[in-house]
């Protein structure tokens, strides 16, 4: 441990953890559960970190999805997780040892309405996660709860075309009404839809569109986010006739770059890539388009259907809370990339992971104090953590290389506060190990709690505590003033 140069956090900071019901869940069939966006994901052994990457960003054609759904042949771990529906007791009393005071999760879609169009939702899955959200709150864990991470159910994608289609919005209005009016008295920080800027870089998994379902990809892309905002403002004006004190909020990967060098190409170049990131903000934030990206729009051709109720209906409710994951730092350089959310280039002063991912606490505390200048609303770090291969030896995990990652992270974070940034909670990514979302793989671990299983599934299951867990549970016991 050593002392913090930045112990800004407030004595009301909340510090835990966030997971995602399709990497942990499990449960695949479970109590009336149909397939997700997330189950249909094969682990492909024998590839290298880079091709498992490349293929996601590709998407997935209508042909392979449905191929996956009655394909007996490769192994889908998002089906099986970690088997926190069945264990989310013990694994939450670890959180709980840990001192943990919120634990962001998500309710799967999937389960409350398995095929997405239903009129009624499923009354066992909502009993399950009454359980959840009440083991919570005995172990006095402040829930924060994600509507969609991922769980969009394949329905939706087969019959609907994805969230492009308009149907798509009331049903999932709908199904976040059913959510507010079941567990709004005991669960006060939502977030609609994770990481809603994902549209280019996880189409499939963000939006339930496979990459062959649409003449125009990208224009079909931005009409659907748009279709999700409009989802997102709905649920908004339905919690502001509750009498919850309900705190609804929007959630994005921060995606914002450097740029290369202050060449004035450059220099312009990051400014028009950042604009565009925070295009999705700017509407939920701020209740509108912005110029330049209707401009954009119109420069590239893309018809989008944007009614006027729509419209005044983004503008008059606008999301209380900004939520961000953050990784890495990105960068551009003018003459090797485009205006285009996956053309970067790699910084050449920055060390990465074995996945590429560029370590740069710096990189937070630059997002943070951005996003804090632009929207003044409340911020929520909802995912920030190390993938890294870990070793089991001795009965515990010595990852000193996380423990140094989120350390200058959290630093990172106190600084933003002691700027101004009101900041209001920190959820470490994966806490317990659980199944990645890009690579399927179970061997790029984040946890403080290690999960005895492998890339295939195989292993006792049991929770092993890490190096990193008695760190952690010091940084939360100083509210940050070690680190």
């Amino acid at each position: 441990m050593r002392k913090n140069n930045y112990p800004a956090f407030p004595k009301d900071f909340l510090w835990g953890g966030a997971i995602a019901a399709s990497q942990a869940d499990g449960a695949y069939t479970k109590d009336g559960k149909l397939p997700n966006s997330s189950d249909v994901q094969p682990y492909l052994k024998g590839l290298s970190n880079m091709e498992i990457q490349q293929l996601e960003m590709q998407g997935m054609t209508l042909e392979q999805v449905k191929n996956n759904l009655v394909d007996t042949a490769h192994y889908f771990p998002k089906r099986f997780g970690i088997d926190f529906y069945h264990t989310f007791e013990s694994d939450l009393e670890l959180l709980a040892e840990m001192g943990f005071t919120t634990f962001r999760t998500s309710i799967d879609w999937s389960r409350v309405f398995p095929k997405g169009d239903e009129k009624e939702p499923n009354e066992a899955a909502l009993m399950h996660y009454d359980k959840m959200i009440n083991k919570m709150k005995s172990l006095r864990i402040e829930p924060i709860i994600t509507m969609l991470h991922y769980e969009t159910p394949i329905n939706i994608t087969l019959q609907y075309g994805g969230w492009k289609n308009k149907a798509v919005i009331d049903m999932f209005e709908r199904y976040g009404k059913v959510l507010l009016d079941r567990f709004g008295d005991r669960v006060k920080y939502w977030i609609v839809i994770n990481q809603i800027n994902m549209i280019q870089i996880e189409p499939f998994l963000s939006l339930g569109i496979c990459s062959d379902q649409y003449d125009s990809m990208d224009e079909a892309l931005y009409q659907a986010v748009h279709n999700q905002m409009v989802a997102s403002a709905k649920i908004q004006k339905h919690a502001k006739t509750l009498s919850y004190d309900l705190q609804i909020g929007t959630m994005v990967a921060d995606g914002t770059v450097y740029p290369y060098s202050c060449k004035p190409d450059d220099v312009v170049l990051a400014m028009q890539h950042n604009r565009m990131q925070y295009l999705f903000t700017d509407v939920q934030l701020l209740g509108e388009y912005p110029a330049f990206a209707l401009n954009y729009f119109r420069e590239n051709h893309y018809d989008l259907e944007m009614t006027e109720e729509e419209l005044q209906l983004l503008k008059e409710n606008t999301m209380d809370h900004l939520s961000i994951s953050y990784y890495f730092s990105q960068m551009v350089d003018s003459v090797k990339n485009v205006n285009k959310p996956d053309s970067t280039s790699v910084n050449p002063h920055l060390e990465a992971n074995p996945w590429g991912w560029n370590v740069d606490p710096q990189g937070l505390y630059n997002a943070l104090s951005q996003y804090w200048d632009r929207y003044q609303k409340p911020i929520i770090i909802a995912e920030n953590g190390f993938g890294m291969y870990d070793k089991l030896e001795d009965g515990s995990v010595h990852d000193d290389y996380r423990i140094s990652y989120l350390g200058s992270h959290i630093e990172q974070v106190g600084r933003a506060i002691y700027d101004g940034a009101n900041v209001i909670a920190y959820c470490a990514w994966g806490p317990i190990d659980i199944i990645s979302c890009s690579s399927q793989q179970m061997s790029k671990r984040y946890g403080f709690i290690y999960v005895d299983l492998d890339d295939e599934g195989n292993g006792t299951g049991e929770r092993i505590r890490k190096d990193s867990f008695y760190w952690y549970k010091q940084v939360i016991a100083s509210n940050g003033s070690e680190v």
